[in-house]
């Protein structure tokens, strides 16, 4: 039996050993370089990593996921960039799996980047959807990332479009990217994609107020889902009803005519349609020269936020204007002066 000196010998040394083996752990998956050779071989583990790096608030970690970036955007943009939205609800989980296993028989590597929507309470999120999409999650061609949405406007996760040029630069050729679908999230995800899809269920009664939201007139296709069972009567007069509506909308640059699709995820049905009218919609736009058109926009749009987003974080955190908010806004509270005007002071301090 191992006395009492040799027992605390052993622990340790085998605590050592566990933190020089994190320390070497730590050390690899922080080291930009290798991360950018892994990722062009295709790890999925590096990929993940990479991500987990981009996503972080960090300073130190942002110097890297910069290098990161650029290192691999050379090898990006050679995907085919999807869109998914509709109401909580309407089956995207279960669409974006059936469509993700239909394209993976054709060859295809698929990536999903699924945004959870966080509380605005506690500021936590499920990030269930590898649960939901399970099946899919599996196949060693598909990468399920789930993010939680944070403050983001519209539930959009803050680093999604360079996750894309990531996820591209580690081979996959078709990037699915899901929103919340709270009605909100739909202009900044239409702002990255080439393809905008959107899920609807037949007698939900939205479509007009769908038209109100503008949801609609961004769409490339609308996919009623759920068209099974007792429910086909219903999807075919909702098919009907978008169709008439989508004629009194004025038509795209693209030159492409949205389409209106019926299809059941759950049964498999309609979903080699949808992937044919997409193909379509890509070889339309190529043709006409918007698809690059729309790139080239696209970079221009997140050129301008990326600055607009440096400069209000600049900003709110110059330790003068910190001072001088927490000021006014005391001044606030005792009703010795309005928002306007404060607002209008600190803009203007020197």
């Amino acid at each position: 039996m191992a006395s009492k000196e040799n027992k605390e010998g052993i622990s340790k040394f085998t605590n050592k050993v566990s933190i020089k083996s994190f320390q070497q752990k730590r050390k690899t998956t922080i080291n930009a370089d290798d991360l950018v050779k892994s990722v062009l071989n295709k790890s999925i583990s590096a990929l993940s990593r990479a991500i987990t790096l981009i996503e972080s608030n960090n300073p130190a970690h942002q110097e890297k996921a910069n290098k990161i970036i650029k290192n691999c955007l050379p090898h990006a943009n050679k995907s085919i960039r999807i869109g998914i939205t509709g109401v909580p609800g309407v089956g995207k989980s279960t669409f974006i799996e059936t469509l993700g296993n239909h394209l993976i028989l054709q060859g295809k590597k698929v990536a999903v980047l699924a945004v959870d929507p966080s509380s605005t309470v506690t500021k936590g999120s499920i990030l269930g959807d590898k649960t939901r999409m399970e099946n899919l999650a599996k196949n060693p061609k598909a990468f399920i990332r789930p993010s939680a949405s944070g403050n983001t406007l519209g539930g959009v996760a803050k680093k999604t479009r360079e996750t894309i040029i990531l996820c591209e630069a580690a081979g996959f050729d078709v990037i699915i990217i899901e929103t919340v679908g709270v009605g909100q999230s739909e202009t900044t995800v239409a702002s990255m994609v080439d393809f905008f899809l959107l899920l609807k269920l037949a007698g939900a009664g939205d479509e007009l107020q769908g038209i109100k939201r503008g949801i609609i007139e961004m769409a490339d296709t609308i996919a009623i889902n759920k068209a099974d069972g007792n429910n086909i009567k219903q999807a075919k007069l909702a098919k009907v009803e978008f169709n008439r509506a989508l004629h009194y909308l004025p038509r795209k640059a693209s030159q492409w005519q949205p389409q209106v699709l019926t299809c059941s995820a759950l049964q498999n049905e309609g979903i080699v349609e949808i992937w044919e009218a997409i193909l379509n919609y890509f070889e339309i736009t190529k043709a006409n020269q918007y698809f690059s058109h729309k790139r080239q926009e696209q970079d221009k749009y997140w050129l301008m936020q990326t600055i607009e987003n440096q400069l209000k974080a600049n900003f709110f955190n110059s330790p003068k204007i910190q001072t001088a908010l927490k000021e006014q806004l005391t001044l606030m509270a005792q009703n010795r002066t309005t928002a306007f005007a404060a607002a209008n002071y600190i803009l203007n301090l020197d």
